[in-house]
């Protein structure tokens, strides 16, 4: 055994690299045979032990002197004889590379997986092929693999009518100890050296300008949406270009429930009746019906609202009306620009405090988070390492499992920050993650351009302020793109999808009927109901993957601070009752009230900043190279430079904006949902 600090005789090195999944101090002992193409064999190599994430070690020549030296490494096999990882048996391994010193050339050889102790594993140089086509040699070990890999990531629902979850959290998918330990550290000291800042005052608010003697630049800084908090301009912008920006819709016809009338908003609408509005396309509206019967904490309320907007000659979006029940009633009028400034602010602050709830139950949580935990369990239960599909799909699955786990623990657990900051609690939330679930489709839902064609915003011309859409309609196609000169690697003819077992169980279990002990994550709208059939269907599931993943999640996570940081803004929680008087005239002293204590603010403002701090790697900039062959890798090239292309127009247009949107920017957005 040598390491590279002996320098021996050597026709070889060889690079362990362990996985980023990988935690905890790590000590193995790797031994291997190499093969040439001829399939001569090396001796038995022990290369040593294991410490650190990257190690490399010479290989003695008199070891390797039966290969060819002029020739290629085709294959290895390795092993490891021992590892300790704190009481575990396990180790993860991203890849080994061995380089051929004479020749300066180096064969990657691709792990990618959790390993154990006294079993060997088959690898060949960029080992990346469909399971038909695999070499009758590595198809026991390919089988072994999703064998465990069923046993280990078991099924479970968390809460009655949840998306799948895993039942228990697989070693193989636990934070790094540091990356745990630096979030829970970071999260104290935000704490700890906010609340000894607090002057006194602080704690007794006379005035809505008061609230910013908390904020302090090292630690709190002032909000994005602090300064403009109460203006109408802004709150239209964050129907469309902050955190929540897909439950707008253009109006074709108004709902009988909302009885808004030319009367009641004509002088808000530039001269024009609604019919007039309506027919320029215009109009827009919001409703948050499916908040409707949510339950809420006791002593709390939850609106259900309906807002209308208006797109002005200047391409400002206004709110013009706002109902905050669905039933309307002597006690639930509409509200309107034209009542007392305080009351119509009020107003708009109930309605986004419900706003706020369908961010986090639904546009965050349920439907980036849980839903796309379900995706990543079909495919560790289904697809080998060496599928070039699961290649395609794992480095956006990063710490997904782990941040779920955390969240449904520390955050969404009973008496935690959901059930103290928000008016719905813990309960309300996930009542309101399975209603909504039963009838969410991948292939409307999740697919952006179907979305955007259901709330008729699928013309640029509509709307054209609507800075997310037309920011995230670049990343979207770029993403198709990429996945289409992927696949169109491996997939040359339907025989070749159709034929690939692999994938049609993986395909199966995303639409079966949702069981735990049998497999189905119960997922309606997958693109050929369970049997792929065609690069065409395929390319649309990994394309509204790999966007929620990255594009969605972002836009609705990272600008949580800059909302929810200022509680006047985008309230979490709100205290008393609404508004039921258009005419009555509230006070800052109402404002205030209706505000939580100073205690439960920090405490909101403390999670989302940590929600909105980037902790992984840009989309694109993958932290472990899960492709390796140098067809995949081209595809990688093309779609970075296709980032790079599109963050140079999003800045472009930015310039020209009245309010930057900066959440996708290529380099903003992370490949995964880790926080």
């Amino acid at each position: 055994m040598f390491s590279i600090f002996d320098f021996p005789t050597s026709d070889f090195t060889v690079d362990v690299i362990t996985g980023k999944k990988h935690r905890g101090d790590v000590s193995a002992s790797v031994g291997m045979v190499l093969f040439d193409e001829a399939g001569n064999a090396s001796s038995k190599i022990k290369v040593g032990q294991i410490f650190q994430k990257h190690t490399k070690f010479h290989i003695p020549s008199n070891d390797t002197a039966e290969l060819n030296k002029e020739g290629d490494i085709s294959r290895i096999e390795f092993w490891v004889d021992g590892a300790r990882d704190n009481g575990s048996k396990h180790w993860h391994v991203n890849k080994l590379e061995v380089r051929n010193n004479a020749r300066q050339k180096t064969f990657v050889f691709p792990v990618q997986q959790w390993v154990v102790r006294n079993r060997s594993y088959k690898v060949k140089h960029l080992h990346t092929s469909l399971p038909q086509l695999e070499h009758e040699e590595f198809k026991d070990d390919r089988e072994e693999e999703l064998k465990e890999k069923k046993r280990i990531y078991e099924l479970d629902q968390k809460f009655p009518g949840a998306p799948v979850q895993v039942k228990i959290l697989p070693k193989p998918e636990g934070f790094t100890y540091r990356y745990k330990q630096e979030e829970i550290l970071q999260r104290r000291q935000i704490m700890e050296n906010q609340i000894g800042k607090i002057p006194r005052e602080a704690f007794n608010w006379k005035k809505i300008e008061d609230i910013f003697s908390i904020y302090d630049p090292a630690v709190f800084p002032k909000p994005k949406g602090s300064h403009l908090w109460s203006e109408d301009v802004y709150f239209g912008r964050q129907r469309i270009a902050t955190i929540n920006n897909t439950v707008i819709e253009l109006v074709k016809d108004l709902p009988q429930n909302f009885p808004v009338s030319d009367k009641l908003v004509g002088p808000f609408l530039e001269g024009l009746t609604l019919k007039e509005a309506i027919d320029k396309k215009r109009l827009f509206m919001c409703d948050l019906k499916v908040l409707e019967g949510i339950p809420v904490k006791e002593n709390f309320v939850l609106c259900a609202p309906i807002a209308l907007f208006f797109l002005d000659k200047s391409r400002e979006l206004k709110p013009v009306a706002i109902q905050l029940f669905q039933r309307p009633s002597s006690n639930n009028p509409i509200f309107t620009p034209a009542c007392p400034t305080l009351t119509w602010t009020l107003v708009k602050m109930w309605y986004n405090n419900a706003d706020a709830a369908y961010h986090q139950g639904l546009t965050h949580l349920g439907f980036t988070h849980l839903l796309m935990e379900s995706f990543d369990l079909a495919t560790q239960r289904n697809l080998s390492s060496s599928h070039p599909v699961y290649k395609l799909l794992e480095p956006h699955f990063l710490f997904l499992m782990a941040i779920n786990s955390l969240a449904l623990t520390e955050l969404i657990n009973k008496g935690g920050w959901v059930d103290e900051g928000m008016n719905y609690g813990r309960t309300g939330m996930l009542q309101l993650i399975a209603n909504v679930f039963e009838n969410w489709r991948l292939d409307v839902d999740g697919n952006f351009h179907e979305d955007m064609r259901r709330r008729g915003l699928d013309d640029p011309n509509v709307l054209p302020s609507y800075h997310f859409r037309d920011d995230a309609l670049l990343l979207y196609n770029a993403i198709d793109d990429y996945v289409l000169e992927y696949l169109s690697i491996y997939y040359t003819s339907p025989d070749a999808l159709q034929t690939d077992h692999e994938l049609q169980n993986w395909a199966q279990e995303l639409v079966k009927e949702r069981n735990y002990s049998e497999g189905g994550m119960g997922i309606k709208g997958v693109p050929g109901n369970g049997k792929i059939s065609s690069l065409d269907q395929l390319q649309q599931i990994l394309t509204c993957i790999i966007f929620t993943c990255s594009v969605k999640h972002a836009s609705a996570n990272f600008g949580q601070y800059d909302e929810y940081g200022f509680p006047a803004n985008y309230p979490l929680t709100l205290q008393g009752t609404p508004p039921t008087d258009p005419n009555a005239i509230l006070t800052e002293a109402d404002i205030l009230a209706s505000l939580p204590d100073i205690v439960t603010i920090l405490k909101l403002m403390t999670v989302t900043k940590l929600l909105s701090d980037r902790g992984t790697n840009s989309l694109g900039d993958f932290e472990t190279e899960y492709i390796v062959d140098p067809n995949g890798k081209k595809a990688v090239e093309s779609f970075r430079m296709k980032l790079a292309g599109i963050g140079e127009i999003i800045k472009e247009r930015n310039a020209n904006r009245t309010f930057e949107h900066t959440y996708l920017l290529p380099e903003s957005i992370p490949n995964s949902i880790s926080i």
